[in-house]
């Protein structure tokens, strides 16, 4: 029962939850709440949604009332369903692009942070160069490349994904690399070697489990960086066309000429979705990377420490 639970209090957030305190707890409970309603609406988009993501009306631009709660667009779209739908649209986007950018970042950063020589000088290269565009400029150009007119919703997701996975590769190859470059001079990777251990045997065992341990951090700040990217190429109109799935960006873009007219609820409700989510990712990301850092948590006890000095002398 003891190994449970002290493996359940070593999970990410967990572990993280029980370290912080005063503002930082506020912070990181205010992101897990906003992200578990994120993840809560996607999972339940068919159950709570009361109409489907393309399903049309005749009534368009309709304020809100008791048949549609959030009004209807031009388009005759249902906001409500709309901007529920959007979540599971943005959820579907994001693991995929991650989970691609994770595991090709980390062999990549893996290889070159061991082997070194030409593969890791060409790796850097080609890492900075992509590093070095404008990442919704690069989304666009691989979103164009990719996409070529179809406007599938499966086709349109994994456009989208794929794109947002070029953008991110470089973030983790760079991370991965750093740590394995860090990780092959210590002594029990020296150990490793001197036993005859291989190099995909080191690799795997020995640095891997070591150099891997911040991606939930980094995980979680490229959740809200991902959102954003797959807004921005559906604002743009690179995103995923009305017809085929639900997308705050592209309700976001089309909201525009509604607002100079006194419709207010087209694009209040996918903005509201997508400014919520996005804080709520960026807060569970940053109260983690600061809890997990040794010099910001030691700062708190020192201050927590000379507080309670200060209180003793006082009473004395």
């Amino acid at each position: 029962m003891e190994s449970k639970k002290s493996l359940f209090s070593r999970l990410p957030v967990i572990s993280q939850l029980k370290k912080s305190m005063g503002l930082q707890r506020g912070m990181l409970v205010t992101g897990i709440v906003l992200t578990l309603i994120f993840l809560l609406t996607a999972a339940l988009a068919p159950l709570i949604a009361p109409f489907g993501p393309t399903q049309r009306f005749d009534e368009t631009q309709a304020a809100p009332s008791s048949v549609h709660l959030w009004g209807t667009t031009a388009g005759g779209y249902d906001v409500l369903s709309r901007t529920i739908w959007g979540a599971q649209t943005a959820v579907f986007v994001i693991v995929i692009a991650v989970a691609l950018s994770i595991f090709i970042g980390v062999i990549l950063g893996l290889l070159s942070g061991y082997l070194g020589g030409w593969l890791d000088r060409i790796l850097v290269v080609v890492a900075d160069a992509i590093y070095a565009f404008p990442t919704l400029l690069l989304a666009m150009v691989m979103s164009i490349a990719l996409t070529q007119g179809s406007s599938d919703m499966w086709a349109g997701i994994f456009a989208a994904a794929i794109s947002i996975t070029v953008v991110f590769i470089p973030q983790y190859f760079r991370v991965i690399r750093a740590e394995t470059i860090r990780l092959k001079a210590e002594p029990f990777v020296e150990s490793a070697i001197v036993v005859g251990a291989s190099t995909v045997r080191i690799m795997a065992r020995h640095i891997f489990k070591n150099a891997t341990r911040t991606l939930p951090l980094i995980f979680t700040l490229n959740a809200s960086e991902a959102i954003l990217t797959l807004a921005g190429l559906g604002f743009l109109g690179f995103g995923i066309e009305p017809s085929s799935a639900a997308e705050w960006g592209y309700d976001l873009n089309h909201a525009q000429s509604d607002a100079t007219a006194g419709i207010w609820w087209t694009g209040v409700f996918p903005g509201a979705a997508i400014v919520m989510t996005v804080l709520g990712l960026t807060l569970l990301g940053e109260s983690m990377n600061d809890l997990n850092d040794p010099r910001l948590r030691g700062r708190k006890k020192t201050k927590k420490n000379a507080a309670k000095k200060q209180e003793e002398l006082v009473e004395a």
